[in-house]
């Protein structure tokens, strides 16, 4: 064969590489199917990549250094990164990497367009503008794998995509990348198999061994701890702000950050500190300390307080109370647990008038004084 047939057959299996990845891939909002390996789009920082759904609306394309990275002796464990880790994300002091407002008129143009990247985004398409602008703009600190989507015939094309060092994206409030700026593209979690064939002209530096993948925290954050591209400072961004309300955090990270290294495992996630993978399904553990530990609250004595101490919660006399209890009991004759759904009592030191039976509750105190003459009662 010659030179130039075999240059002429690679390029052939190399479109028919890239074609694969949008004719085999399905619609819709789900991620791509999972299982078989797919193939994997490689899109650097600038490009728009085919079928993009909107015109750039990256502020930026400059080239953002990678952290340090750890050994990986696993050359098939994929590098799973929570959302929220300091340093996983940069940009500029007070200036958004995106235009986000640009975002909402590309899409506010084309009702069509917008149906379907809401479909693709997973949102209700009412709520699209209002989703952009609750997006963080920042900028990728390592190759990251996602699920993407392009706008082709009407539709939402799904397609397995590494999205270089340096690309501007929207990040949602856990943490995760949800839009590409440079093409308007909606992204999702990759799909589960992730070996594959990568496609495209591979970036000097990319290793397959080195892209992560990012992982949402499981309660939602306020704020993204980034690098600021400028100086290598730490910034506070809060989610939802294109920069302006940026800050230097109050408690930086404790390393420098082109020395911090984005471990193969994933970051505990802040709701879980614990954990060494979060849990998407893990309930919410936010809960004040002695919550659980607090003992049920014994009722009010009814008719006035008896001569011998109260039982505290753990049945003990109340004179040393338990860690649950918020403290000693007070003087016996005070009503410590008052019920805030209840009327209130009457004067506790007022000389009991009712005579001896029981009565219906709303006889217990009458509304008007009790006579104390007995000849009020004959007939």
């Amino acid at each position: 064969m010659t030179r130039s047939a075999l240059a002429a057959l690679t390029a052939s299996l190399l479109l028919a590489g890239c074609t694969s990845v949008w004719e085999g891939s399905r619609g819709g909002a789900q991620p791509a199917a999972a299982g078989s390996a797919q193939d994997v789009f490689l899109q650097p920082v600038a490009a728009q990549g085919p079928d993009p759904f909107t015109a750039s609306t990256a502020r930026t394309t400059a080239q953002v250094s990678s952290p340090g990275r750890a050994p990986n002796p696993d050359a098939e464990q994929v590098r799973e990164v929570t959302g929220s880790t300091p340093g996983l994300y940069g940009g500029t002091r007070a200036e958004g990497s995106c235009d986000v407002e640009q975002q909402v008129s590309y899409l506010a143009a084309d009702q069509d367009r917008t149906r379907v990247f809401a479909e693709a985004a997973g949102i209700p398409e009412t709520s699209v503008a209002d989703w952009l602008r609750g997006l963080t703009p920042v900028v990728l600190r390592a190759d990251a794998r996602v699920t993407n989507h392009g706008y082709r015939q009407g539709r939402a094309k799904a397609f397995q995509s590494v999205l270089q060092t340096g690309t501007a994206v929207l990040v949602d409030q856990y943490g995760s990348p949800r839009v590409r700026c440079a093409c308007g593209n909606p992204l999702r979690t990759p799909a589960a198999a992730r070996d594959g064939v990568h496609q495209g002209d591979p970036w000097d530096g990319f290793d397959p061994d080195r892209v992560i993948v990012v992982l949402p925290t499981t309660t939602v954050v306020t704020s993204l701890v980034i690098v600021n591209a400028a100086d290598r400072s730490w910034i506070e961004r809060a989610t939802g702000s294109d920069g302006a309300e940026d800050r230097k955090p109050a408690v930086e990270p404790d390393c420098d950050p082109d020395a911090c290294a984005l471990a193969g495992a994933a970051t505990p996630d802040p709701a879980s500190p614990d954990a060494a993978t979060p849990d998407p399904s893990a309930p919410d553990r936010r809960t004040s300390p002695d919550t659980p530990s607090r003992a049920p609250v014994p009722p009010a004595p009814v008719p006035p307080a008896p001569e011998s101490p109260l039982p505290d919660a753990s049945g003990g006399t109340g004179t040393d109370p338990t860690p649950a209890d918020p403290g000693p009991y007070p003087v016996p004759d005070a009503d410590p647990y008052p019920d805030p759904h209840t009327e209130p009592d009457p004067d506790p030191y007022a000389e009991p008038t009712v005579p001896d039976g029981e009565l219906p509750p709303e006889e217990l105190f009458p509304a008007e004084a009790v006579p104390d003459q007995p000849e009020t009662f004959e007939g």
